[in-house]
Parts: structure tokens; sequence; C-alpha cells
């Protein structure tokens, strides 16, 4: 079958694109935003990707397009696949209707980790011999590829809340029917296409409510949100975790009376070691690159999702000291002249702050730069705007992209911040500032879930060029 994919340099659709290759279609796409990793992904597999929504870039002897929830009415593309009656899907269904039949699937939902959590549990299964297959919103360092058949009986799938498509408004994740389902934690966003909170607590509990009793729910059991989802009801049983210490939240349909049945006990602040135990009994312990109590939760879920589809969690807790993460989570690109370059995904406040707690666990009174853009539908609408600040509290330089098209004041965020902060107006007075301000011994932290215009290895290499920010 010959595929066009809409939307195919997206982390899921580009996913989404590589199975269907695997799988034996002839796949081609096109997209309007083309960056790497995804586009760096599908240069290697050999897929044929054409720039901008011109219908023309369909071929006319397409069989089938798969429409992503970026595209709306409208498009061009979207106008002519309706016009010639052809044949179409989600991203989210075709994924459901060609790869997860006959799989036990092991799906990951929440307002952050996803990308992480997907990834350690791949990780896990694999280094049980599971051989699982996997789609995952980024490139994990680990596979090389965000996405893979795989020739085992499980299936990891980051589940997004996030719409399924111009003509399916359900969040993706009610697709995938999973065996094993993720609950990591539950927070505002996406104000694009949530009205509030509660909105988002129904479609989790649309989520929840697919996952068969045979099966199990792995719960946060220190979020509240979470609770308030499963109190609307629940018919599977739901194992919890969280950090031993912490306040647990009153999660409904646990059977165990402890106040997690897998939590983790802090040996470094900073997140790198720590010790697993389930129910209260230690299983081993965990010495890993990752830095921050919330990869620690990431790992915790992911743990007790491999053990929830029997695998021994003692004999694959050694292989977290493997784990290289993902793309683009705190992945340093490099240092010169002792200023050293991160590139992070985190474009939610909760994310922002974690992410600087973790770092600044890791190098004590050492300076932390952030560069950050306010790229995401939330972030532009300035859902998140007043919750900015507070979040970038660590930081002791904010250097903040606000671009004309930005709907909302920056000096909002600029004004209430701890350390020091600027505006600029594009990618090239970014670059300009950071060389100017930045100096020996800082952690220079750029923030944003799109391209950035390249800013990051731009940066680094006007250190590398003597700061010649052009």
């Amino acid at each position: 079958m010959k595929i066009h994919i809409l939307g195919i340099a997206g982390t899921f659709m580009g996913g989404v694109a590589a199975l269907a290759r695997e799988l034996g279609h002839q796949v081609e796409g096109s997209d309007q935003a083309v960056y790497p990793p995804m586009s760096t992904q599908l240069e290697k597999l050999g897929i044929a990707l054409a720039q901008g929504y011109d219908p023309a870039n369909i071929a006319a002897d397409c069989d089938q397009v798969v429409v992503g929830n970026a595209l709306s009415r409208g498009n061009p593309a979207v106008e002519q696949v309706l016009d010639d009656d052809r044949g179409y899907t989600s991203g989210a269904q075709w994924l459901a209707e060609n790869v997860l039949p006959g799989r036990d699937t092991l799906a990951v939902a929440g307002t952050h980790g996803k990308t992480t959590t997907t990834t350690i549990l791949a990780w896990l299964l694999q280094a049980a011999g599971r051989e699982p297959g996997f789609l995952i919103g980024g490139v994990p360092d680990d596979f090389g590829v965000s996405a893979r058949v795989g020739g085992g009986r499980e299936f990891v799938v980051e589940a997004d809340e996030y719409d399924t498509a111009f003509f399916d408004k359900r969040s993706k994740f009610v697709h995938y029917r999973p065996l094993v389902a993720v609950l990591n934690n539950l927070e505002f966003d996406h104000a694009d296409i949530f009205e509030d909170l509660d909105a988002i607590k129904r479609q989790f509990h649309h989520f929840v409510r697919t996952v068969p009793r045979r099966g199990r729910l792995i719960v946060n059991g220190e979020d509240h949100n979470l609770a308030a989802v499963l109190a609307m009801g629940c018919w599977t049983p739901v194992e919890s975790f969280g950090i031993e210490g912490a306040e647990a939240a009153d999660i409904p349909c646990r059977a165990n009376g402890a106040a997690f049945d897998w939590s983790a006990r802090l040996l470094q602040a900073d997140g790198s070691v720590f010790e697993v135990l389930h129910r209260g009994k230690p299983l081993g312990e965990v010495r890993w690159p990752l830095l921050g109590r919330h990869n620690v939760m990431n790992a915790l879920a992911a743990i007790a999702s491999v053990a929830a589809v029997g695998v021994d969690v003692a004999t694959v807790l050694p292989a977290l000291s493997d784990f290289a993460s993902v793309k683009r989570r705190m992945e340093l690109l490099g240092s010169h002249a002792g200023i050293t370059v991160y590139d992070d995904f985190a474009h939610h406040p909760t994310a922002i702050r974690t992410t600087l707690e973790g770092l600044r666990a890791k190098v004590g009174d050492a300076r932390i730069v952030v560069a950050l853009e306010p790229r995401s539908n939330s972030m532009r609408l300035g859902a998140h705007a007043d919750a900015l600040g507070p979040s970038l509290d660590l930081a002791d330089l904010v250097v903040f992209l606000h671009r004309p098209e930005l709907s909302w004041d920056a000096a909002r965020v600029v004004g209430f911040l701890a350390g020091e902060g600027f505006t600029v107006p594009d990618g090239d007075a970014l670059v300009a500032r950071l060389c100017e301000h930045a100096r020996e011994g800082d952690h220079v932290v750029f923030m944003s879930n799109g391209g950035f215009d390249g800013a990051p290895r731009r940066f680094l290499q006007a250190l590398r060029d003597g700061r010649d920010a052009h």
C-alpha cells in the first residue's frame, strides 16, 4: 500500500511513518515545520518528505492518507483529500488497526514525562529479552529510532491526551485499548482544545474506561488530580508509585494499605542514585545518568509497568545504569570555554521547574542560564504566563524569546523572575545576548518544544568561533 502522511515531521506521525515503512508499505509525506531529530530519522529511513501542504505533493496513486492532528479544515491538502474522496484516517486509528491487534499494549499517559517514561519502559522490556515494539514521541538514543514494530508480544506507546484529528476530537489515547496504562500526572495544558482541568480529567477517565479488568493501572500516588479521575469510576486493579516520604493522595481501587505500592528512596538529592522498593521490600539500587525527582518518578512508573507483564524487576534494574534517555530531554550538546550547553523539550511551568531542580541539585552554586521559547499552543495563548516566572526561580539568568506574534506581554514573566531577565525578538538576538552574558562555569539550558531556530547548536558554535553570534 502507498501511504501519504500529512504532518509527517511531527514526533508521533514520524513514528507512524517508521512503522508503516517497516511493515512494507511505501511511505511518503509532507509537512511545513521540519527540524531534527525527526527530520534526521525520516532521512535515514529513506522516506520522501515534501515541504508544505501543496495538494500536488500527494501522489495520484496514493492508497491512503494519514492525517496529523495539526492539520485543520482549510488546509489545502486536507481540502483536496476531501474533494477527491480519498481514503483517509488518523495516525492513532492507523496504529490501532495496523499494529496493536494481537499485542499487549502498554500505554503511557500524563501531562509530563510521557516520552522519557515510555522510553524507560521499552528499555526495561528490552533488557528482559521481550523485544518490544514501541512508538515514542521523540528519538531515544538507546534505540536510534522513535518507533519499531518489534518481535515480542508487548507494544509500548506514548499515549497523548491531545485530540486525534480534525474529524475525530477524542484524545488520541482512547484508540489504544491498553492492557497496562500509566497515569503519570495530570495538570492543565493544551488550552487550545481543553476549556479547563475538568475537561482533561474527563478524557483521562475515558482512557481509564478502556483498560480491561485483567489489566493494570499504574498511577502516580502523589497526584490528587489522578485520584479525582479514578473516583469517577475504576474497574481495573491499581498500583501506585511515589517517592518515600511524600504525601500520598487518596487513590481509589487500591488493595494495598501502604502509602505507595512502588516507591523510591533517594540516595542522592539530584536523583542520580535511588533504591527501588515494592510494598516496602527493597528490590535493588539504581545509579543512572538522569537527574531530578521527576525522572525517578518516571522510572518508578516504568518499573511498575514491566512488573505488571511478568518481568522480574530485580533482574532489569541494572540496565538503567546504561540508559541514555531521549534527544532533547536535557540533552548535553557540548561545552566550550567552561560553558555547558543543554537542549530540553520542557514547555510547561511544572516541567521547567522540575528540570531546573534536577540541574541545580547537580551543579550546586554554578550559574544556570535559561533560553526559553514559549512555543506550545498553551504558552502562546498565555495560559501559563502567571506560572512561568516562579517556575524559573532557580535560574540566574533568563533570555526569553518574545516573537512579535506572541499575543501577550513577556514582561509578565521577566518582571517576576528571581534572577536577571531579558526579552529578545528573534533567534539571532537571543544567541547574541547569550554570547554577551554567558561566562565560564555557566550551564545554559535551551527550553522549547519546537526547532528554536537552531539556537542551541548555533550558540555552541558561536562559543567555539569566539562568540561571534552571527
